[in-house]
């Protein structure tokens, strides 16, 4: 079973690179209707409010991927081009290992295998905002493959 994991991850590392090819409005219109459904309820009820009048940019530094966006009236935007108020950058596996709760953010932070860049305080509020969200709203085919990939990633990884 090990080995079925890690050559999919071999594979993973070799074609998600590629997504950084994608011409960058169309990762910008897909990836902005995507958030803005899948968190639709978090923010009509304000979670995302932190955001207001200020810019987060998320990299991916090994897939050389980023995103900068905001909240708006309406939900979630996303610009190619910004000065944005706080950064965090790291690699995709350990994104997927925030994101499936395979990895506490904290950890992730304290190694250095996520940074955060800027207004340190924001970035901290932001990272509790990534952590209070709530994963059974996900849909279920969606937060069972983040699950399955972040065990693969966590039992690969040294």
């Amino acid at each position: 079973m090990l080995n079925l994991k890690t050559g999919a991850l071999r594979a993973a590392d070799r074609l998600l690179p590629l997504a950084a090819r994608v011409p960058r409005p169309l990762q910008r219109v897909v990836l902005q209707r995507a958030v803005n459904r899948l968190f639709a309820r978090q923010l009509a009820d304000g979670a995302f409010d932190i955001l207001r009048g200020h810019w987060l940019r998320l990299e991916i530094a090994d897939l050389g991927l980023g995103w900068t966006l905001t909240r708006v009236p309406g939900g979630l935007r996303m610009v190619e081009r910004c000065t944005p108020s706080v950064t965090i950058r790291g690699n995709w596996r350990d994104f997927l290992l925030l994101a499936s709760r395979h990895e506490d953010p904290d950890t992730l932070f304290f190694r250095r295998r996520l940074v955060i860049e800027g207004d340190t305080e924001l970035g901290l509020a932001v990272k509790n905002l990534i952590d209070s969200l709530d994963p059974d709203e996900l849909p279920r085919w969606l937060w069972k493959g983040m699950q399955r990939a972040g065990e693969a990633v966590q039992q690969v990884s040294p």
